[in-house]
């Protein structure tokens, strides 16, 4: 069946769907020249999503919508398991937003332009006043009453696993005082692994659960870590039992290891590191874990 698939992909998605994403840029830039652009910018980028997963024949199970309310402005923040993450929020979230990504992602092939005219926020640290400018950017589009969708793990897992949350989301959602909505994606890592077959997609099941929103209980660095926490509990209590349990185990202390002789295992493995990477010894933290 493997095969089979493949064959399906090579010969039937490949095609339909590189001339839906021509089509589909060709559309959102073209509207979003000619007006409306929170229509064009969101509604064919939504479809155009939602046949990728279709005509793949991937199953999508979508849970929480009742706790969305209309006309609300949201940041919704989601872990990151893959690449089928945007085409899942995007074609089944059932919410016009606007994305905050990658500067990178501008570069790609006619999306990239799609997402500058579709006015999607590209983030880039490159210096201070840039960072700023995204921040502003980013605040512009939630006070117009849009939605803004945000990984706060910054990047994509390596190995299923949910890392640390970065607080820029948070932070924006308590500068303007808004609920933030915690998104779980589930099977998105074994539809397309980050570091297994880069050409192919593998069938699995996608699940999307939009949990109740955490408003805000004040403002400034305790509202911040509140809706932060809250929401990195949220999502990890939605992830599927067996990858919960083992992300547990990994984040977890192992059993009678004190937080020392943790870090004596990282220093450990990052010096023994250093013979096959040598640019390791230029990291300062090594002789920084005690």
């Amino acid at each position: 069946m493997k095969y089979i698939y493949r064959l399906y992909q090579l010969f039937i998605c490949l095609p339909i769907l590189l001339l839906a994403s021509i089509i589909t840029s060709l559309v959102t830039v073209i509207g979003c020249l000619v007006g409306n652009g929170h229509f064009w910018g969101y509604y064919p980028g939504k479809c155009w999503a939602w046949l990728w997963i279709r005509l793949l024949l991937l199953p999508v199970k979508v849970e929480g919508r009742e706790h969305l309310a209309p006309r609300q402005s949201y940041v919704f923040v989601a872990n990151h398991q893959g690449a089928f993450d945007i085409f899942l929020i995007y074609g089944f979230l059932g919410r016009n937003f606007k994305w905050m990504m990658k500067k990178g992602l501008r570069k790609i092939p006619l999306v990239g332009i799609a997402c500058q005219y579709a006015h999607h926020i590209f983030v880039d640290k490159s210096g201070p006043s840039k960072i700023r400018a995204t921040y502003d950017e980013a605040r512009h589009i939630l006070q117009e009453g849009m939605s803004l969708v945000v990984f706060p793990e910054g990047a994509r897992t390596f190995t299923g696993h949910m890392g640390v949350f970065r607080r820029g989301a948070f932070m924006l959602a308590d500068d303007l005082q808004l609920p933030v909505v915690p998104l779980t994606i589930n099977g998105s890592f074994d539809v397309k692994p980050r570091t297994k077959d880069f050409y192919w997609a593998f069938w699995h099941p996608l699940k999307l659960t939009i949990h109740e929103p955490i408003m805000p209980i004040g403002r400034g660095p305790e509202n911040v870590k509140n809706q932060m926490e809250q929401s990195y509990e949220a999502v990890m209590n939605g992830l599927d039992k067996d990858l919960l349990r083992t992300q547990t185990n990994r984040r977890g202390t192992s059993p009678g290891l004190s937080k020392g002789e943790e870090n004596k295992q990282v220093k450990y493995l990052l010096l023994s590191c250093r013979a096959i990477y040598p640019y390791i010894k230029q990291l300062d933290f090594v002789n920084k874990i005690s």
